[in-house]
Order: C-alpha cells, then sequence, then structure tokens
C-alpha cells in the first residue's frame, strides 16, 4: 500500500504514462469527456474534491510546460481563475481559447480528470514537459 502521493490507483497510472508533449485535461464536474478519452473521475458530490486542491496536487508530480483555459475563466470567474494560475509553475506560457475549442481539443488528450468543482469554467489543458 502507498504511504504517500496519488494514492488514487487510475489516476497514478495515467500521471505515470504521461510522456513530454501529451496533454491531460483538468475540469469541473460538468465537463464533457469525448469517446475514447480516459476518464479519470474523482468527483463524489458536488464541490469535492475541488478542482484547486486537484491542481495544486497535481502540480506536485507532473512537469506542465503550457496551459490553456478557456477564455470565459477571465470573465466568468476571474477570482478563482487567479488562484488557478498561481497554482501553475512559473513562467509557463499561457493561451486561452474559447470553451468549446476547448472541449473539442480534449478529444486529443490522454486522459480528463473531473473534479467535483460546480464553478463555471475551471477546466485547463495542461501540456507535459519533460523532467529532464
Amino acid at each position: 500500500m502507498l504511504k504517500q502521493g496519488i494514492l488514487h490507483p487510475q489516476l497514478a497510472t495515467v500521471l505515470a504514462n504521461l510522456r513530454h508533449m501529451d496533454t491531460l485535461v483538468l475540469g469541473d464536474a460538468g465537463l464533457p469527456v469525448p469517446k475514447g478519452v480516459e476518464r479519470v473521475d474523482l468527483g463524489w458530490r458536488p464541490g469535492d474534491p475541488k478542482y484547486l486542491d486537484v491542481l495544486e496536487e497535481l502540480m506536485k508530480w507532473i512537469v506542465v510546460e503550457k496551459a490553456t483555459f478557456a477564455t470565459q475563466s477571465k470573465t466568468v470567474s476571474p477570482d478563482f481563475h487567479a488562484q488557478a494560475l498561481k497554482l501553475l509553475p512559473d513562467g509557463i506560457p499561457v493561451d486561452y481559447i474559447d470553451h468549446t475549442e476547448l472541449k473539442a481539443r480534449s478529444k486529443d488528450a490522454k486522459a480528463i480528470i473531473l473534479t467535483g468543482e460546480f464553478t463555471p469554467y475551471t477546466n485547463v489543458i495542461l501540456q507535459c514537459g519533460c523532467a529532464y
């Protein structure tokens, strides 16, 4: 039994299998998951787990070189979005695209991690970097 790190076996496997340039989507409870993309559903009740808590923990375990958010995150949930930005690695590029485009691009992700978050437009595409 693991005594630290990511204890969720499916999530741990997804993270261990990520490679440079792979994308991982972290989403709220309502983000649709395209057919063929692995779904890691962590939500078990409204608000749990929190998106920001999951994002913070992911940043401890994976290398991220770029993030893409929905443009709407800056206007619909600006305070929440500002908190998310603070959790990302310093200096990485951050792009913004329409939420419809973000959902379309998620079809190319290695996996989509769903949280219990009910705050609108709290979805991000994380592009993995290389650890060396």
